[in-house]
């Protein structure tokens, strides 16, 4: 599809609605609020993809590859049969289309950033002045790609936050926590699209992940390389079909043939709750304690049905023992293992466990601090992130939004901003050029209002001019920036 119809469409006609003699639109994008109380910076990321794919390689191959009377008459075809018999024309679109390029600029923070709300991430204007529609006119594409792979990259980080904080105060393995936060949430998303993007904000901050496609979105957009470095990975895992074809009269059967026949070495994680999740842990495991023992690697208990954290660390208010006790206490009884130097138990390292359903930020901190209760480092367990934590996010989970703060006509400047009276402030915009600079206390900081000369200053760098990529990232240097 001819990327210029990858919009809204009330955008198709603003071009004539602008002052007569518009030649410059300057617009931005900015997090503006947070839906979750302890979350106020929003990483960045996605934006070099966006840019990579659509304003280079879409354009490219849809729009400025192919024969502009082609071009002309299915964009009219479209808009006229949306709108009716309308004067949007074509002609700035064939003016496009001879120019052989996006004339913009992209003014970026650098991906991986941790941005407060209300300071804007990237700023965006048009460089030849009979293009001024062009900024805005790309805000419904930019906001569909950009707003998710940002919040998912903000998620993880709580998670990181999370898992790193137990196991420094728990664990003797804090190292284990790159692997602790597992992404299981490919099948739950919105689309292929969202689904990799989402899973390669998640690989920011960790390792695990089952959303194969977003190794391969990270070496083709992000600079990585699966050969010389870890983007992603995961262990060999059963699926409830697999045990349920092995019957449940023939459970443990089937425990045996993965354990010691079609996996005898390596990780091997297994779905444990396809029937009685109890029994597994208490009658088939204890049966085959001494293969796990010395088998080189690790078995993986899976639950994921249930109340994630009762099943992981125990209900006190349990029908029987093995609700009391949950899953890595009765790991602890069949395999044991040590007392770290902390004062917290680790399950010997051949016997480990896994959850993976309704995982979020409050369950992931329960879980830690119930098993710090209890006397269990946090690294017994994995947790699968999925969708749930993913996909239950929209646009406004961090108030993103485009706008324009600057404008010239007939080439005299216009500070122009949104000020809405019967809102609370949150849809308040900047005003005029836009400074982004760091403060005593390394923070970003906002200086609206400025000159063109202060503009070019601070901490927005040109990431793309007139149809070229001018600074190229790579996944590497983004997660180093996270880290930080």
């Amino acid at each position: 599809m001819n990327p210029l119809l990858l919009t809204d469409g009330y955008k198709v006609d603003h071009r004539r609605q602008y002052p007569d003699k518009t030649t410059l639109v300057y617009s931005n994008w900015t997090p503006r609020k947070s839906r979750h109380e302890d979350i106020n910076h929003i990483v960045l990321f996605g934006l070099q993809y966006f840019i990579k794919k659509y304003i280079i390689e879409e354009f490219e191959k849809n729009f400025f590859a192919q024969p502009k009377d082609e071009i002309l008459k299915k964009y009219a075809r479209r808009i006229n049969n949306y709108l009716g018999d309308n004067l949007v024309g074509t002609d700035h679109i064939g003016a496009l289309h001879d120019l052989g390029y996006i004339p913009m600029v992209f003014k970026s923070l650098p991906e991986g950033a941790k941005v407060p709300l209300r300071i804007p991430m990237f700023t965006m204007y048009n460089t030849k002045p009979e293009f001024f529609w062009l900024t805005n006119y790309f805000e419904t594409l930019l906001s569909a790609v950009v707003w998710l792979p940002c919040n998912s990259a903000t998620l993880a980080v709580q998670y990181r936050q999370i898992l790193d904080k137990a196991a420094l105060e728990t664990s003797s393995v804090p190292e284990f926590v790159d692997w602790q936060a597992h992404d299981f949430s490919m099948r739950g998303m919105g689309g292929i699209e969202a689904a990799v993007t989402s899973a390669a904000g998640h690989l920011l901050s960790f390792t695990g992940t089952d959303t194969i496609p977003a190794i391969d979105f990270l070496e083709e957009y992000y600079n990585a390389d699966s050969d010389k470095e870890l983007i992603g990975g995961s262990v060999a895992a059963t699926e409830h079909s697999v045990m349920c074809m092995g019957t449940n009269t023939g459970e443990l059967e089937t425990f045996k043939r993965l354990i010691l026949e079609v996996y005898p070495k390596g990780i091997v994680s297994i779905v444990s709750d396809t029937w009685d999740l109890w029994k597994v842990l208490t009658e088939y495991l204890p049966q085959l304690k001494q293969e796990i023992i010395n088998r080189p690697g690790k078995v993986v208990i899976r639950p994921d049905s249930g109340d994630p954290v009762d099943i992981i660390c125990g209900n006190p208010n349990g029908k029987n023992d093995n609700e009391k006790k949950g899953v890595i206490e009765l790991l602890w009884d069949v395999f044991g293992g040590k007392t770290n130097e902390k004062g917290f138990k680790e399950l010997t390292p051949q016997i480990g466990a896994i959850y993976g359903d309704s995982i979020n930020l409050e369950r992931a901190t329960e879980i830690c601090d119930r098993l710090k209760n209890k006397g269990f480092a946090s690294t017994n367990v994995v947790l699968g992130i999925g969708s749930f934590t993913y996909q239950y996010n929209t646009r406004d989970t961090f108030g993103f939004a485009m706008k324009a703060t600057y404008g010239e006509v007939d080439g005299v400047g216009r500070e122009i901003f949104k000020d809405p009276i019967t809102d609370d402030g949150t849809k308040k915009s900047a005003k005029g050029l836009l400074q982004i600079f760091i403060d005593e206390s390394g923070e970003y900081q906002l200086k609206d209002q400025c000159t063109w000369a202060e503009e070019k200053q601070g901490e927005l760098k040109e990431v793309f001019r007139d149809g070229k990529l001018l600074i190229d990232q790579s996944l590497s240097e983004i997660r180093a920036r996270l880290k930080k």
